[in-house]
């Protein structure tokens, strides 16, 4: 049977799985996937899809209910694979604010029975070229906060973000960057999230993920696309649309000993406009096509 894609209307080349195919045991729906969706309905879409986990966004999750969205999610049978996000440590005027928000994030993380808070670092402050000391005041924040974490049962996953975003999201580049902070704690407090529209570049790449065999929390995917739209962070394209060689990637972050699930967060205008289903169809295609075979 010959299907079309969404949202670049290329036919499949693999049949959508259905529930129950075990290829879809580690799959999980970021909610920026789909982002029209509120919580309930990417509940339900993952469960139409007969995926087993959900990556949970803190803004829906606080417009539904904290207590109702754990008793959804949980009556749903899915899994919370992670908690997105917690981190922006680098402002210096706001380091109180950020440091109460991520214990907030600590707490929500908790509650719902996952284990890995994704940290973005944050950006340089308005009139601030500091990059170094800004990474070092992200560091410091994670320590400060580690406490809490181990406390609550939560591993602080930092998430390195392409180079593109150092100045305004996330100053720390590299997964190289991103395990040498991590290394300066235990490996069961702090990990690293391995994305691959932020580290499909790195030169060392495969590298980087060998050495985090101990500390990889979260494997997201999406795909790297050309030309980059206006707003470069809504570039991440579905797996199989752009450049990202997901074969390597994959099969080195599985020779790491990651067992957990592997998310697929985009964001993108036309996918976030696609109807949400189909999205999510295509995105188990591309799944088992392009990831789960390396896994």
């Amino acid at each position: 049977m010959m299907v079309i894609d969404i949202p670049n209307g290329l036919p499949a080349r693999v049949d959508t799985p259905l529930p129950g195919d075990p290829r879809l045991a580690r799959l999980s729906l970021n909610q920026r996937t789909t982002a029209s969706w509120s919580l309930p309905e990417a509940v339900g879409g993952a469960v139409r899809a007969g995926l087993g986990s959900i990556g949970v966004w803190r803004e829906p999750l606080a417009e539904f209910g904290l207590e109702a969205g754990k008793r959804l999610i949980e009556d749903a049978g899915l899994r919370v694979s992670s908690i997105c996000r917690g981190g922006f440590f680098t402002d210096p005027a706001a380091i109180d604010t950020a440091h109460e928000s991520n214990r907030a994030a600590i707490d929500e993380t908790a509650l719902l029975g996952a284990t890995t808070l994704v940290l973005v670092a944050g950006g340089l402050p308005s009139g601030d070229r500091d990059i170094a000391a800004a990474r070092s005041r992200a560091t410091d924040a994670i320590a400060r906060l580690l406490p809490y974490a181990r406390e609550r049962g939560v591993t602080l996953g930092i998430e390195p973000m392409h180079p593109i975003f150092a100045a305004d999201r996330g100053v720390i580049s590299t997964l190289r960057q991103a395990l040498d902070i991590a290394e300066e704690f235990d490996a069961a407090d702090v990990g690293v999230v391995v994305d691959t529209f932020h580290v499909w570049w790195e030169p060392d790449v495969l590298a980087q993920i060998a050495r985090a065999a101990d500390r990889i929390v979260s494997y997201q995917v999406c795909d790297w696309i050309t030309p980059l739209p206006a707003d470069s962070l809504l570039s991440r394209g579905m797996m199989g649309d752009g450049h990202i060689d997901f074969a390597s990637l994959t099969t080195a972050v599985a020779a790491a000993g990651y067992i957990g699930d592997v998310e697929v967060e985009i964001f993108n205008a036309e996918v976030w406009a696609a109807d949400g289903d189909a999205v999510v169809s295509t995105m188990a295609r591309r799944y088992v096509e392009l990831v789960q075979p390396y896994l």
